[in-house]
């Protein structure tokens, strides 16, 4: 992705201008900005990162962008809070694969099944978001250290539940950074045939490690 094509400048009207007064945060301002978050996540979803501005963001909620800039802070910040509304969805998708199906399965069966959500109809717009931190880390690191931070509950859930909170702790280390890189791999190079040989080989590590504390 052209990440410089994500429009946030002064023209789109990211910066707060004088005047514009910020949601207080009542009940029903909480709920308007719930709505506008709703549609601008929707249509990141269907239309991607590419060209994003405050102004589309406003054709798509249905609003202007003063009407935007009274909710958030200003492109950056609804982006931000886009996507990680964004993840939220496909971290939801990916929680109940991992948990439905008969009897127990196993950490790895369960890993495979988030990686199936992973890819999902989502992947395109978040991984445009990866594409977006590596272009600007500084401007957008939220995007990348909000990965991990919303991720880790997931993963940490689906560990065996004998498993002291360390050795969870340890063993969603290692799978959300091996799905992070697949993910990166798999953006960058399009060889979806080494990735998916990689992730054969995380599934083995997991029964490996399932099995030395049967």
């Amino acid at each position: 992705m052209d990440a410089a094509a994500v429009n946030t400048s002064a023209d789109s009207g990211s910066p707060i201008r004088a005047g514009y007064r910020r949601s207080a945060g009542s009940p029903r301002g909480e709920a308007r900005r719930r709505e506008l978050l709703d549609r601008v996540t929707d249509d990141l979803a269907v239309n991607g990162l590419v060209d994003f501005s405050l102004r589309r963001a406003a054709r798509a909620a249905g609003t202007t962008h003063k009407v935007l800039l009274y909710h958030f802070a200003g492109a950056d910040d609804l982006l931000r809070q886009a996507i990680l509304q964004l993840r939220e969805r496909r971290i939801d998708k990916s929680l109940a694969a991992a948990t439905q199906g008969p009897g127990k399965q196993t950490l790895a069966a369960r890993v495979r099944a988030v990686w199936g959500a992973l890819v999902g109809e989502e992947s395109r717009v978040l991984d445009q978001a990866i594409g977006l931190m590596m272009y600007d880390s500084v401007r957008y690191a939220e995007l990348g250290q909000g990965a991990s931070q919303q991720y880790m509950p997931s993963l940490l859930s689906i560990c065996p539940p004998e498993w002291s909170e360390q050795r969870k702790l340890e063993v969603s280390e290692m799978i959300l950074a091996a799905l992070r890189g697949f993910l990166i791999d798999r953006l960058t190079s399009g060889n979806t045939t080494g990735v998916e040989a990689g992730f054969e080989a995380l599934t083995r590590a997991l029964d490996r490690e399932e099995a030395a504390s049967s």
